[in-house]
């Protein structure tokens, strides 16, 4: 699986981007191809999404666009093609904020997402869509928190025992204390 693409921009279409890594030319589909300039180096966040007839790369900006985009299509019904319009990085704050305060009017003003869908995406992510830098307000705690949440701990069980671990450890000795707390 694919984590990123560093490489140059080649071709801008209307939805998607193709990027020269080494060579090699990917087509990436992304919210808005234009803010991308041809010949320009840059890195794409990319996620991979493989079925029996298809197999495409979605690219984004940033690492909170591609978390976001992941939790949006694991909810039931929805896919990739309608996730990728909701995850711009203006929309970030607005689509937690409203599946937050179950703001049903502002998830339907996306495209193919109707109110019974919109209520199926804040009945799967209300509550997991904190962000991280509301956890705790030092950075150096991001890839801890991050790699603790994929193993399936609980922002709340995180938050608690993050003001324990020293921020000199490498990274590889904070996720071992951080486990050693969990275990107790």
């Amino acid at each position: 699986m694919y984590n990123y693409f560093k490489g140059i921009v080649t071709d801008i279409e209307t939805n998607y981007i193709v990027i020269d890594c080494n060579g090699v030319g990917y087509q990436i589909f992304v919210v808005n191809p234009y803010i991308y300039e041809v010949n320009k180096p840059y890195i794409i966040y990319v996620y991979n999404h493989i079925k029996e007839d298809e197999y495409s790369l979605y690219g984004f900006k940033t690492k909170e666009e591609k978390d976001l985009f992941l939790r949006l299509i694991n909810v039931k019904g929805l896919g990739p093609k309608m996730a990728l319009p909701m995850v711009e990085s203006s929309n970030i704050n607005g689509i937690m904020d409203a599946i937050e305060r179950e703001n049903i009017l502002y998830l339907t003003k996306f495209p193919k997402i109707g109110e019974k869908l919109a209520r199926q995406i804040i009945l799967d992510l209300k509550g997991k869509l904190v962000k991280k830098t509301e956890i705790i307000n030092n950075e150096d705690f991001n890839e801890l928190i991050s790699v603790l949440e994929n193993l399936g701990y609980k922002q709340a069980d995180i938050k608690k025992i993050l003001p324990k671990i020293s921020k000199d450890l490498t990274l590889e000795m904070q996720i071992k204390e951080a486990l050693k707390l969990m275990l107790k």
